[in-house]
């Protein structure tokens, strides 16, 4: 696959694994905070199905991230693999369990202090994810924005 396609595919992914997070994180706090239990047991289900489809998407801007990036010793580069392992393990060990969790809670009206906790941390997990990625994304866009060409034509005397 050519560069350019790995890097449309990397920056598409990346994107919607952002929107993503950030459409999970903001409609759990809208319905925990001014929506019915009902909604919120719906919302709950909604991330936990969710992530059969998102869990691939961060795979492939991971893994293009990857082949883009090789062994580079760019700053920019070094710091998005740099932050990389604390948005996969802060997404695999917390945010993937919490979201499962959360909707067997919330299916069974079970809202609990339990509940509650791991709602806490899920939030939170997923703020920290969310910047980390923020941060990526900014990265991303230094890395690849057109640099204006040095002009060629001289200034003539008047």
């Amino acid at each position: 696959m050519q560069r350019k396609s790995i890097s449309r595919i990397h920056a598409v992914t990346g994107f919607l694994a952002f929107f993503t997070i950030a459409t999970f994180w903001s409609s759990t706090i809208i319905t925990e905070l001014f929506l019915s239990q009902s909604i919120v047991v719906q919302v709950k289900t909604a991330i936990a199905y969710a992530l059969i489809g998102f869990v691939p998407v961060m795979m492939a801007v991971g893994g293009t991230g990857f082949k883009l990036g090789g062994k580079s010793p760019h700053p920019k580069i070094a710091a998005k693999r740099g932050r990389m392992p604390f948005i996969v393990i802060n997404g695999l060990f917390i945010l993937v369990p919490s979201a499962i969790f959360l909707s067997i809670k919330a299916n069974a009206l079970q809202f609990d202090s339990w509940f509650y906790y791991v709602q806490l941390l899920e939030l939170a997990a997923g703020a920290v994810n969310l910047t980390l990625m923020g941060l990526n994304i900014r990265d991303g866009l230094a890395l690849t924005r057109k640099r204006p060409a040095k002009s060629s034509v001289r200034e003539k005397s008047a």
